[in-house]
């Protein structure tokens, strides 16, 4: 027997009333009351339990906007193109001037079966992030496979800027060798500047250190220039994994586009590049194109980087650190585990920082960054600190 039965029998049959019923059985006596009038009413059937949802729901989307979201989705991912819920919504208020909420859209796709949950996924949160505080500071290169439409392999290199994510280069060969790099590089040169440093892995047209063969020509070609050249730590693709998202968004979008020759593949590369410069609207820059990003900054070159570089980043002190990520190297800057869940702003002037309470503004720790070591343990206890001269405080090279 449900409550319902039992409520509208004390009342009905046993002769009590509402407020009697309601207080004995910790219910309220508008509830006791509705029940009541139902079951006069309709009987049984009164008390089935009954729909919350609204009769009318103002906010909600017409179906003409649903079915443009749903056209959208079917189109973009026809293509190749990213499909998610936010692109969707950076597309329609550039072309209609407005756009439902992203959570809107995103619970649109999932009732039409367009999402399949994948709870399995790291969340983002975990992750930490590095990015270059100006265009040309940093260009992220690899290269990656693909196979023509009759099966014949093939390489392509990309290149990408850090910073705009601009797609600096997207050229095939049938195997790249070393001066085919420099070749693909140069040309970008000409297109985008100089940049001041170049980040890759430890393939061998890349470097020859591994292999303990000396320089090879794209080394010696990037020193010529006074770009530093940084690598990767080996097995650890996260280092590049801007470059490594990007092969696997131009990948999704070639597999929609075969192409039967170099020259037809070269021709798709181009188009891509076009299209995610200037019309993908890009999740890390704000719904902004590449291309707006890139433009939107003045870029960095050979020899600028000498000056003092400030930067703040934000964290969470856990286990009592917080991270620090310089040269491509993460170091963990030790506070203390009394401050475990506090957030953070960390204020970076090269390797001079200051870690203050991110709402009070309370200085936790100062300290001048060892880029030897990986931890930085407590030395130097919280509070005003003398202001390092530029003989205290290495200069990054």
């Amino acid at each position: 027997m449900g409550m319902a039965r039992l409520v509208v029998t004390a009342v009905v049959v046993e002769g009590r009333s509402k407020s009697e019923v309601a207080r004995a059985y910790g219910v309220s006596r508008r509830w006791v009351h509705e029940l009541v009038v139902r079951y006069r009413a309709e009987g049984e059937a009164g008390l089935v339990p009954r729909s919350k949802r609204p009769h009318h729901s103002p906010g909600r989307i017409s179906q003409e906007l649903e079915d443009a979201i749903v056209t959208l989705r079917k189109d973009l991912a026809g293509q190749g193109l990213d499909a998610g819920a936010a692109t969707i919504a950076a597309l329609l208020a550039r072309e209609q001037g407005t756009a439902p909420a992203v959570s809107t859209i995103w619970r649109v796709l999932s009732r039409r079966g367009f999402i399949t949950p994948q709870p399995q996924k790291r969340p983002k949160s975990s992750y930490i992030r590095f990015e270059a505080d100006q265009p040309n500071e940093r260009w992220q290169a690899d290269t990656t496979h693909w196979r023509l439409a009759d099966g014949t392999g093939v390489e392509i290199l990309n290149i990408i800027d850090d910073h705009s994510r601009l797609a600096v280069a997207s050229t095939v060969r049938p195997t790249f060798k070393t001066a085919d790099v420099v070749e693909a590089f140069t040309d970008a040169f000409q297109r985008h500047g100089v940049p001041a440093t170049v980040l890759t892995d430890n393939a061998a047209i890349f470097t020859g250190a591994p292999r303990g063969h000396g320089k090879v020509a794209f080394e010696t070609h990037l020193e010529a220039l006074g770009v530093r050249l940084i690598h990767s730590r080996a097995y650890h693709p996260q280092t590049c994994g801007k470059i490594e998202r990007f092969h696997q968004t131009l990948k999704r979008w070639l597999a929609m586009h075969p192409a039967d020759t170099l020259a037809d593949l070269q021709t798709l590369l181009d188009e891509f590049t076009r299209h995610y410069n200037t019309r993908r609207p890009h999740r890390a820059l704000a719904r902004r194109t590449p291309h707006e990003a890139w433009h939107a900054r003045p870029a960095a070159g050979p020899g600028t980087l000498t000056a003092t570089h400030y930067r703040l980043r934000r964290d969470t002190i856990n286990n009592g650190t917080v991270t620090l990520r310089h040269h491509s190297r993460l170091h963990h800057i030790g506070i203390g585990k009394r401050h475990n869940g506090t957030p953070v702003t960390l204020l970076i002037a090269d390797l001079h920082i200051r870690v203050i309470h991110a709402t009070t503004g309370e200085l936790l720790r100062e300290l001048v960054l060892d880029p030897t070591r990986d931890y930085q343990p407590r030395g130097v206890k919280p509070g005003p600190q003398p202001t390092p001269t530029c003989n205290d405080v290495p200069r990054q090279v």
